[in-house]
């Protein structure tokens, strides 16, 4: 069992969250939460659905509409999935370290996305250095 485990019926995550069942309903049907549904369409949600209904409701109180929330909860997403490449692009790097030292794996191409830089490819470097002088001088 983890924080992803689907435990609670909707009267217990109701509950648990501080809110009316019909609003956990709402919620659902405007994805901000989804929680398992069971072969007989009953929803289930975890402590991770509780936690994020528990965020909702704080958003809720400071002033936010649910499309902010919305937004807001799909911003935290993306960057815990960002969050959760770095560290895979660490493990892999350090993999490939102990493995191989010194030798480059990854390299930011132009818009700084990653690139896997294959065994025995180099990668065109740009080492380009420009100098501005707002004024010049006369002679």
């Amino acid at each position: 069992m983890n924080e992803h485990t689907p435990l609670f019926a909707i009267a217990v995550a109701a509950e648990l969250s501080g809110m009316h069942p019909q609003t956990l309903r709402q919620y659902d049907r405007l994805g901000l939460v989804s929680p398992t549904r069971t072969v007989g369409k009953s929803r289930r949600y975890s402590m991770r659905d509780i936690a994020r209904l528990r965020e909702i409701a704080a958003l809720s109180a400071e002033g936010l509409n649910l499309e902010g929330i919305r937004r807001i909860l799909q911003l935290e997403d993306e960057t815990a999935a960002l969050r959760a490449r770095v560290k895979e692009l660490e493990s892999a790097l350090a993999d490939e370290l102990l493995a191989r030292p010194g030798r480059r794996v990854f390299a930011a191409g132009a818009q700084g996305e990653v690139i896997t830089i294959t065994p025995g490819t180099r990668v065109r470097r740009r080492n380009q250095l420009v100098l501005w002088s707002g004024h010049q001088e006369r002679g």
